[in-house]
C-alpha cells in the first residue's frame, strides 16, 4: 500500500508492524515481521532519517520489555511520527511528481503532432501479425479517456473476445464514453449475450444494424483502427491505424449517421433484446437536460443543477438530437417546440 509513496516491502512491512504498538525494538519488529535484526535495525535508521518514525523517550518506553540493554537500558525504541505529518510531504511529492508526468505528456504530445511525422504519409499507419494488431487495439482501448466508438461484425481475430471484454471493462470503470455499433451477424453467438447484458449494466450504449462495412475503433476521436482483409498480408491478420485527419473525420461521420440509424439494444434478465420499436419521445430525464439548455445554460451548470456528470448530459443532449434528426442545438430546440416536447 505504501509502495507508491517510495517505501520498499521491508520498510512497510516494518512501518505497518509499528501502527499496531506505541513502541518497538529492531528486535522485536525483526520476530514480528520476519526480517533478521541487522536488516529490521537498517530500516528503523532509513525510516528515522527521512522522518517517518523517531526514537521514543523513555516516558514513551516505561519499562523495557526486551532483556539485553547495556548499564540495565534496554535497547533502542521507535515509535512512528504522526503519518499526517511524516507521508503529507511523500504524497504531495508524488502527486507533484504526476502533475509534472501529465505536463511532459502533454508537450510530448504536441511536438509529435506538429513534426513531420504526422505530414500526409504517415496519416496512415500500417500493422501486421496478431500480436501487433492486438497491441495497438489495446493502446487505443486503454488510453481513451473520453470516448470509444466501435463497430463490431462477424468473428474476432487478432484480438479473442475475452481479452476485448477487459480493456472494454477498464475504459467504462474510467468513465470512458463508450458506445458501439454491432452488426447482426456478432450478436448470433449465444456466447455473446451474457457478456453485452453485463456491459449494457455497466454503461455500454449498443445498438444494432443488419450490416456494416467494415470493423472499426476510434479512441477520443484522435485514432482509429480498421481491420484490414488478411489475404492482402499473405494470411496474417493486419489493420491500419488512422491519425488526426480528413480521413479520420470521415470515420467518425460514418459511425455517427450508423449509430443515427441503429436500434438500442437493452439488457434483460437473459440476455438483450432489441427495442425495434424505439419510443420516439424523449424520457423525463433527457427532458430536464433540454429544458435547461434551451434556458441557455451550459452543459456544466446543467449538470451541477441535476447533480449528474458533464458526460452524462452530453449523452442525453446526443439522443435528443438523434430522435430530432437535428445537427445542431439550434435546430434541436425548433423541433422539440415543433413536436410539443416541453
Amino acid at each position: 500500500m505504501l509502495e507508491v509513496l517510495g517505501l520498499r516491502s521491508a520498510e512497510e512491512a516494518v512501518y505497518s508492524a509499528l501502527l499496531a504498538r506505541p513502541t518497538a525494538s529492531a528486535q522485536e519488529l525483526a520476530r514480528q515481521t520476519g526480517l533478521d535484526q541487522a536488516e529490521s535495525t537498517r530500516v528503523l535508521l532509513d525510516l528515522a532519517a527521512r522522518g517517518l518514525v523517531a526514537l521514543a523517550t523513555e516516558a514513551e518506553c516505561g519499562a523495557p520489555d526486551a532483556p539485553g540493554g547495556e548499564a540495565g537500558r534496554g535497547p533502542d525504541r521507535y515509535r512512528l511520527t504522526p503519518p499526517s505529518v511524516a507521508l503529507a510531504p511523500l504524497l504531495v511529492e508524488q502527486r507533484n511528481a504526476l502533475h509534472r508526468a501529465e505536463a511532459a505528456y502533454s508537450i510530448l504530445t504536441e511536438q509529435y503532432r506538429s513534426t513531420a511525422a504526422h505530414a500526409a504519409g504517415s496519416v496512415v499507419e500500417v500493422v501486421v501479425g496478431v500480436e501487433q494488431v492486438a497491441h495497438r487495439f489495446h493502446q487505443l482501448q486503454r488510453g481513451a479517456q473520453q470516448e470509444l466508438l466501435v463497430f463490431l461484425k462477424g468473428v474476432p481475430t487478432a484480438v479473442p473476445r475475452e481479452d476485448a471484454d477487459l480493456s472494454e471493462s477498464s475504459a467504462l470503470d474510467r468513465g470512458v464514453d463508450f458506445r458501439v455499433v454491432a452488426a447482426k451477424d456478432y450478436l448470433d453467438d449465444l456466447d455473446v449475450a451474457g457478456d453485452l447484458r453485463s456491459a449494457i449494466s455497466a454503461g455500454l450504449q449498443l445498438r444494432v444494424v443488419d450490416s456494416l462495412p467494415l470493423k472499426m475503433v476510434v479512441s477520443d476521436r484522435d485514432r482509429a483502427m480498421v481491420p484490414l482483409d488478411v489475404s492482402d498480408s499473405d494470411g496474417e491478420p493486419s489493420a491500419i491505424v488512422v491519425h488526426r485527419s480528413g480521413l479520420l473525420t470521415a470515420l467518425v461521420h460514418l459511425f455517427e449517421r450508423e449509430w443515427a440509424h441503429a436500434r438500442p439494444l437493452y439488457a434483460t434478465a437473459k440476455g438483450v433484446r432489441v427495442d425495434a420499436d424505439a419510443d420516439p419521445r424523449p424520457t423525463e430525464g433527457e427532458l430536464e437536460v433540454l429544458s435547461l439548455l434551451l434556458a441557455g445554460i451550459s452543459d456544466r451548470r446543467a449538470a451541477s443543477q441535476l447533480g449528474l456528470s458533464i458526460r452524462t448530459v452530453e449523452r442525453r443532449t446526443r439522443r435528443l438530437m438523434d430522435l430530432a434528426g437535428a445537427d445542431s442545438r439550434l435546430q434541436l430546440g425548433w423541433h422539440a417546440a415543433r413536436a410539443g416536447w416541453l
